[in-house]
């Protein structure tokens, strides 16, 4: 783990105010933690949206560390929680890798309007670009007017050629032609944006499955990865909606956004302990470097440092 990155980490994440860590002293009276410690820490965490399941989970390690005589001080409780972050994170810390045999690697990016699904395509490819890369944006949002503008805005601006269509256009087929077009320019990756729709809309869904069948008229194994991109500020909602989109079209990965400046980041911790998927990245910022690969090390000592 690189000290820039955990610099970055700790001067974003709600601030620098971890919501976990917050006045944590207060837990402690006379050099002992308070008989409410506990219940005070568990309401802080499920105000954080850290969902029932995960809550309980760490409640639960900060219980028997106690009773082991573990946690007598401040510092003893960062460092148990420290710990316990990167045992529950550490196995969804798996950060995006695309091998060099796949060619075109196919990413679809799916998730609801307004949760920076576009601003997560342009800062993508732009790393990925600047890893030495070459790709292509598909322009497959094509119900809502401004998107192709927007996705067309980020791809000037990342330096990457963008292939689109009329608004109304096929979604499927204009997916397909991206693909076949860069296997025609010889590109490594192509970003597929899709239409942002709410998990409840049955018919959107079916949509994403129709993309996915028509994709893999080109590669069988395509997509080789279908990110889903979630609002971290808005709390159990993204939990649903990543369960529900993880039911409709099978998600390999999870992007979260807008962690930045938020004291409801717990739900970084909900997705991973429900799901078990892949957290590819987090988004801290505005600027097209803000989108950092998730590192579960550099998070729990963000989130737990004096």
């Amino acid at each position: 783990m690189s000290d820039s990155l955990l610099a970055k980490f700790r001067s974003r994440l709600n601030k620098g105010d971890s919501f976990l860590t917050r006045d944590i002293g207060s837990m402690f009276a006379a050099d002992k933690l308070r008989a409410d410690a506990l219940e005070d820490f568990e309401s802080r965490l499920l105000m954080a949206d850290t969902g029932l399941e995960a809550t309980e989970w760490l409640v639960e390690r900060l219980r028997t560390q106690i009773n082991l005589g573990k946690v007598r001080n401040e510092a003893q409780l960062r460092q148990m929680l420290g710990k316990a972050l990167v045992e529950l994170l550490g196995p969804v810390s798996q950060p995006l890798v695309i091998p060099s045999f796949i060619k075109p690697y196919i990413l679809f990016v799916a998730g609801v309007n307004g949760v920076g699904k576009t601003t997560t395509i342009g800062k993508m490819a732009a790393r990925f670009k600047a890893e030495g890369k070459s790709v292509l944006l598909a322009a497959g949002d094509t119900f809502r007017a401004a998107a192709v503008q927007q996705l067309t805005t980020w791809a000037e601006r990342a330096g990457v050629p963008i292939l689109a269509q009329g608004e109304g256009a096929d979604s499927a087929s204009v997916i397909y032609d991206a693909v076949q077009a860069a296997k025609a320019r010889n590109i490594d990756i192509v970003i597929a944006d899709t239409a942002g729709r709410l998990h409840t809309q049955s018919h959107l869904m079916d949509e994403l499955r129709k993309i996915k069948r028509v994709v893999q008229k080109h590669d069988p194994y395509a997509p080789h990865e279908v990110m889903l991109v979630v609002d971290g500020t808005t709390g159990q909602n993204a939990l649903n909606q990543a369960l529900q989109f993880h039911e409709a079209i099978g998600l390999t990965g999870i992007t979260i956004t807008k962690l930045d400046g938020t004291a409801r980041g717990g739900i970084l911790l909900a997705i991973a302990r429900r799901l078990s998927l892949p957290v590819r990245y987090v988004g801290l910022g505005e600027g097209i470097d803000d989108l950092q690969p998730f590192d579960a090390q550099a998070w729990a000592d963000a989130m737990t440092g004096p």
